[in-house]
C-alpha cells in the first residue's frame, strides 16, 4: 500500500531530480535511498557486528580468496 506525502525541498534540488532522475520517477529514487534507513534502521550496528565474528570472517575470506580466478581477465 502506497502513502502520499508532501514534501518541501529547495529549487535547484527540484530541478536537478527533474532533470536527472525525470518528472514520474522522483518518488521511487527518493523511496529508494530512505528505505535501508527506515526498514533496516540498525543495519550497520548488525554489520559492525559481523564483522567482530572472527570465525566467519576468516570463512569469508577463504571463500573469497578461492574465487577470485572466477572474475579473472582470461580468455575461457
Amino acid at each position: 500500500m502506497q502513502k502520499k506525502l508532501t514534501i518541501t525541498i529547495d529549487e535547484q534540488v527540484y530541478d536537478g531530480l527533474q532533470t536527472v532522475i525525470g518528472p514520474r520517477r522522483i518518488s521511487r529514487f527518493i523511496e529508494t535511498l530512505v528505505q535501508p534507513y527506515v526498514r533496516f534502521p540498525n543495519l550497520e550496528a548488525a554489520y559492525q557486528q559481523m564483522a567482530q565474528d572472527e570465525e566467519r570472517e576468516m570463512q569469508a575470506l577463504t571463500w573469497a580468496e578461492a574465487t577470485i580466478g572466477d572474475v579473472s581477465d582470461e580468455a575461457r
